[in-house]
Protein backbone atom coordinates (compact mmCIF):
# COMPACT_ATOMS: atom_id res chain seq x y z
CA UNK A 1 0.00 0.00 0.00
CA UNK A 2 1.47 3.36 -0.96
CA UNK A 3 2.14 6.05 1.63
CA UNK A 4 -0.35 8.48 0.11
CA UNK A 5 -3.04 5.80 0.26
CA UNK A 6 -2.38 5.17 3.94
CA UNK A 7 -2.60 8.90 4.60
CA UNK A 8 -5.91 9.12 2.80
CA UNK A 9 -7.27 6.18 4.80
CA UNK A 10 -6.22 7.74 8.11
CA UNK A 11 -7.70 11.09 7.08
CA UNK A 12 -10.99 9.39 6.22
CA UNK A 13 -11.10 7.44 9.50
CA UNK A 14 -10.34 10.51 11.60
CA UNK A 15 -12.96 12.58 9.79
CA UNK A 16 -15.56 9.82 10.16
CA UNK A 17 -14.88 9.63 13.89
CA UNK A 18 -14.98 13.41 14.21
CA UNK A 19 -18.54 13.46 12.92
CA UNK A 20 -19.54 10.24 14.65
CA UNK A 21 -18.38 11.13 18.17
CA UNK A 22 -19.68 14.69 17.91
CA UNK A 23 -23.14 13.48 16.88
CA UNK A 24 -23.33 10.72 19.50
CA UNK A 25 -22.31 13.16 22.22
CA UNK A 26 -24.82 15.73 21.03
CA UNK A 27 -27.66 13.20 21.04
CA UNK A 28 -26.82 11.50 24.32
CA UNK A 29 -25.50 14.38 26.42
CA UNK A 30 -28.09 17.12 26.03
CA UNK A 31 -26.51 18.80 23.03
CA UNK A 32 -22.85 18.60 24.09
CA UNK A 33 -20.38 18.98 21.22
CA UNK A 34 -17.33 16.85 22.01
CA UNK A 35 -15.33 17.75 18.90
CA UNK A 36 -16.58 21.13 17.65
CA UNK A 37 -16.47 22.53 21.19
CA UNK A 38 -17.08 26.16 20.23
CA UNK A 39 -20.52 25.04 19.10
CA UNK A 40 -21.29 24.62 22.79
CA UNK A 41 -21.54 28.41 23.08
CA UNK A 42 -24.65 28.23 20.90
CA UNK A 43 -26.22 25.30 22.74
CA UNK A 44 -25.30 26.91 26.06
CA UNK A 45 -27.25 29.99 25.08
CA UNK A 46 -30.21 27.83 24.11
CA UNK A 47 -29.96 25.89 27.39
CA UNK A 48 -29.96 29.11 29.40
CA UNK A 49 -33.04 30.39 27.56
CA UNK A 50 -35.03 27.15 27.60
CA UNK A 51 -33.80 25.90 30.97
CA UNK A 52 -32.62 22.57 29.56
CA UNK A 53 -29.98 20.29 31.08
CA UNK A 54 -26.27 20.13 30.29
CA UNK A 55 -25.30 23.69 31.14
CA UNK A 56 -22.34 22.72 33.33
CA UNK A 57 -20.83 20.40 30.73
CA UNK A 58 -21.13 23.04 28.01
CA UNK A 59 -19.38 25.62 30.20
CA UNK A 60 -16.52 23.26 31.06
CA UNK A 61 -16.04 21.70 27.61
CA UNK A 62 -13.85 24.45 26.14
CA UNK A 63 -11.47 24.81 29.12
CA UNK A 64 -11.07 21.04 29.21
CA UNK A 65 -10.45 20.94 25.46
CA UNK A 66 -7.74 23.61 25.80
CA UNK A 67 -6.15 21.85 28.78
CA UNK A 68 -5.96 18.50 26.98
CA UNK A 69 -4.39 20.09 23.90
CA UNK A 70 -1.81 21.83 26.10
CA UNK A 71 -1.01 18.56 27.87
CA UNK A 72 -0.74 16.77 24.52
CA UNK A 73 1.71 19.40 23.34
CA UNK A 74 3.86 19.08 26.46
CA UNK A 75 3.68 15.28 26.35
CA UNK A 76 4.73 15.24 22.71
CA UNK A 77 7.76 17.42 23.45
CA UNK A 78 8.78 15.18 26.35
CA UNK A 79 8.30 11.98 24.36
CA UNK A 80 10.37 13.25 21.42
CA UNK A 81 13.09 14.37 23.83
CA UNK A 82 13.36 10.75 24.95
CA UNK A 83 13.27 9.47 21.33
CA UNK A 84 9.85 7.87 21.83
CA UNK A 85 7.16 7.65 19.11
CA UNK A 86 5.06 10.60 20.24
CA UNK A 87 2.44 10.35 17.51
CA UNK A 88 1.69 6.68 18.11
CA UNK A 89 1.62 7.04 21.89
CA UNK A 90 -0.71 10.04 21.82
CA UNK A 91 -3.01 8.29 19.36
CA UNK A 92 -3.09 5.39 21.80
CA UNK A 93 -4.15 7.79 24.54
CA UNK A 94 -6.92 9.06 22.28
CA UNK A 95 -8.20 5.52 21.76
CA UNK A 96 -8.12 4.97 25.53
CA UNK A 97 -10.23 8.10 25.99
CA UNK A 98 -12.69 6.85 23.36
CA UNK A 99 -12.89 3.53 25.19
CA UNK A 100 -13.56 5.33 28.47
CA UNK A 101 -16.25 7.41 26.75
CA UNK A 102 -17.90 4.26 25.45
CA UNK A 103 -17.73 2.31 28.71
CA UNK A 104 -18.96 5.19 30.88
CA UNK A 105 -21.79 5.99 28.49
CA UNK A 106 -22.98 2.38 28.33
CA UNK A 107 -22.60 1.79 32.06
CA UNK A 108 -24.24 4.96 33.35
CA UNK A 109 -26.29 6.31 30.43
CA UNK A 110 -28.70 7.33 29.21
CA UNK A 111 -28.54 10.61 31.11
CA UNK A 112 -31.88 12.32 31.81
CA UNK A 113 -29.85 15.02 33.57
CA UNK A 114 -26.56 15.83 31.81
CA UNK A 115 -25.36 17.84 34.82
CA UNK A 116 -24.93 14.79 37.07
CA UNK A 117 -21.33 13.81 37.97
CA UNK A 118 -21.30 10.64 35.86
CA UNK A 119 -22.80 12.43 32.86
CA UNK A 120 -20.14 15.13 33.16
CA UNK A 121 -17.37 12.55 33.50
CA UNK A 122 -18.66 10.75 30.41
CA UNK A 123 -18.75 13.96 28.43
CA UNK A 124 -15.26 14.87 29.60
CA UNK A 125 -13.94 11.54 28.26
CA UNK A 126 -15.44 12.28 24.85
CA UNK A 127 -14.09 15.83 24.80
CA UNK A 128 -10.63 14.59 25.85
CA UNK A 129 -10.60 12.06 22.99
CA UNK A 130 -11.48 14.67 20.39
CA UNK A 131 -9.07 17.23 21.85
CA UNK A 132 -6.29 14.66 21.62
CA UNK A 133 -7.25 13.88 18.01
CA UNK A 134 -7.12 17.57 17.13
CA UNK A 135 -3.77 18.08 18.83
CA UNK A 136 -2.12 15.03 17.26
CA UNK A 137 -3.40 15.89 13.82
CA UNK A 138 -2.33 19.53 14.00
CA UNK A 139 1.14 18.78 15.37
CA UNK A 140 2.05 15.38 13.93
CA UNK A 141 -0.19 15.01 10.84
CA UNK A 142 -0.14 18.55 9.54
CA UNK A 143 -0.48 17.42 5.92
CA UNK A 144 -3.90 15.86 6.57
CA UNK A 145 -7.07 17.95 6.26
CA UNK A 146 -8.92 18.95 9.46
CA UNK A 147 -11.07 16.11 10.78
CA UNK A 148 -13.45 17.91 13.14
CA UNK A 149 -13.84 21.51 11.93
CA UNK A 150 -15.56 21.49 8.56
CA UNK A 151 -16.49 25.18 8.15
CA UNK A 152 -13.05 26.22 6.93
CA UNK A 153 -12.79 23.10 4.78
CA UNK A 154 -16.16 23.83 3.16
CA UNK A 155 -15.06 27.39 2.38
CA UNK A 156 -11.81 26.17 0.79
CA UNK A 157 -13.54 23.40 -1.20
CA UNK A 158 -16.00 25.92 -2.60
CA UNK A 159 -13.22 28.33 -3.57
CA UNK A 160 -11.21 25.53 -5.18
CA UNK A 161 -14.25 24.28 -7.09
CA UNK A 162 -14.88 27.75 -8.50
CA UNK A 163 -11.21 28.11 -9.46
CA UNK A 164 -11.16 24.71 -11.18
CA UNK A 165 -14.35 25.48 -13.09
CA UNK A 166 -13.35 28.98 -14.17
CA UNK A 167 -9.76 28.09 -14.96
CA UNK A 168 -6.54 28.35 -12.99
CA UNK A 169 -2.95 28.81 -14.03
CA UNK A 170 -1.49 25.51 -15.35
CA UNK A 171 1.11 25.40 -12.59
CA UNK A 172 -1.59 25.88 -9.91
CA UNK A 173 -4.18 23.44 -11.22
CA UNK A 174 -2.61 20.23 -9.86
CA UNK A 175 -2.14 21.43 -6.24
CA UNK A 176 -5.61 23.03 -6.23
CA UNK A 177 -7.18 19.82 -7.53
CA UNK A 178 -5.28 17.75 -4.96
CA UNK A 179 -6.38 20.00 -2.10
CA UNK A 180 -9.97 19.97 -3.35
CA UNK A 181 -10.03 16.17 -3.44
CA UNK A 182 -8.57 15.73 0.04
CA UNK A 183 -10.86 18.28 1.67
CA UNK A 184 -13.93 16.95 -0.13
CA UNK A 185 -13.05 13.45 1.09
CA UNK A 186 -12.78 14.68 4.68
CA UNK A 187 -16.13 16.50 4.48
CA UNK A 188 -17.88 13.46 3.01
CA UNK A 189 -16.55 11.11 5.70
CA UNK A 190 -17.37 13.59 8.46
CA UNK A 191 -20.95 13.82 7.16
CA UNK A 192 -21.10 10.03 6.89
CA UNK A 193 -19.97 9.73 10.51
CA UNK A 194 -22.73 12.10 11.60
CA UNK A 195 -25.36 10.13 9.68
CA UNK A 196 -24.19 6.71 10.88
CA UNK A 197 -24.04 7.86 14.50
CA UNK A 198 -27.55 9.31 14.32
CA UNK A 199 -29.04 6.10 12.91
CA UNK A 200 -27.13 3.82 15.27
CA UNK A 201 -28.01 5.92 18.31
CA UNK A 202 -31.70 5.56 17.52
CA UNK A 203 -31.43 1.77 17.54
CA UNK A 204 -28.69 0.93 20.05
CA UNK A 205 -28.12 4.11 22.06
CA UNK A 206 -24.63 4.62 23.48
CA UNK A 207 -23.56 1.15 22.31
CA UNK A 208 -22.92 2.86 18.98
CA UNK A 209 -19.72 4.28 20.49
CA UNK A 210 -18.12 0.85 20.16
CA UNK A 211 -17.73 1.68 16.47
CA UNK A 212 -15.86 4.89 17.29
CA UNK A 213 -13.38 2.90 19.40
CA UNK A 214 -12.81 0.45 16.53
CA UNK A 215 -12.35 3.24 14.00
CA UNK A 216 -10.01 5.12 16.32
CA UNK A 217 -7.95 1.98 16.87
CA UNK A 218 -7.72 1.38 13.12
CA UNK A 219 -6.50 4.93 12.53
CA UNK A 220 -3.94 4.57 15.31
CA UNK A 221 -2.31 1.38 14.00
CA UNK A 222 -1.97 2.49 10.36
CA UNK A 223 1.57 3.75 9.93
CA UNK A 224 1.85 7.11 8.22
CA UNK A 225 4.79 9.45 7.89
CA UNK A 226 4.77 12.17 10.51
CA UNK A 227 4.42 15.67 9.06
CA UNK A 228 5.00 18.77 11.17
CA UNK A 229 3.52 22.25 10.60
CA UNK A 230 5.59 24.47 8.31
Amino acid sequence: MKQITRSNVVAALLSFNGGFVDTAGFLGLAGLFTAHVTGNFVTLGAALVHGSHGIVGKILALPEFVAVIALARLAGIALRAHSLPAMQILLGVKVACLLAFFLLAVQYGPFPDANTPMALLTGFAGVAAMAMQNAVQRVHMASLPPSTMMTGSTVQVTLDAVDLLTGTKPEERVPVKTRFSRLALAICFFASGCAVAAVMYVYVGFWCLALSVAVGFAAAIIRVEETRPA
